[in-house]
């Protein structure tokens, strides 16, 4: 289980409910962050749509839709080996799923929803699901590329 640290000047540490009226203002802090740290308005939008699925499939799936139900939120610049980037950890206390099981839905199936997975592995540079002792946790990482 990786550890949340504690906010800086680019990072943001929210602790959130199972309510999807909060998602906003993960997304309205997460962009600014992005933004700051030199994504495009574009990339910056599309990073924070990964964390609105993310969140949303937390509420759905972990929580089956409960209220109320703690989910910590920290997003942040990083800097590993010169490359430029943002980490966004999402830590729950749901029930715990293998991660090799968390699959997006075939893309041939057209249907409205079901693809916040497919979109998080193809919008993001990496995606790693984890147990941990109280629930799960989802990291994701996207790097700033040369232009």
């Amino acid at each position: 289980m990786s550890e949340l640290p504690s906010a800086g000047p680019e990072s943001l540490r929210m602790k959130l409910t199972s309510d999807l009226d909060e998602i906003p203002s993960v997304r309205q802090a997460g962009e600014k962050i992005a933004l700051a740290i030199g994504f495009s308005a574009e990339k910056a939008a599309m990073i924070m749509l990964t964390i609105d699925e993310a969140l949303a499939n937390v509420i759905k799936h972990g929580y089956d839709g409960q209220k109320g139900r703690p989910i910590d939120v920290f997003i942040e610049r990083i800097c590993p080996e010169g490359r430029v980037g943002i980490r966004v950890l999402i830590r729950d206390r749901a029930k715990q799923v293998d991660p090799a099981s968390i699959k997006g839905r075939d893309l041939d199936d057209v249907r409205p929803g079901g693809l916040g997975v497919h979109l998080m592995k193809s919008l993001m540079d990496e995606v790693v699901h984890r147990p941990t002792a109280q629930g799960m946790e989802l990291e994701m990482v996207k790097y700033l590329k040369p232009d």
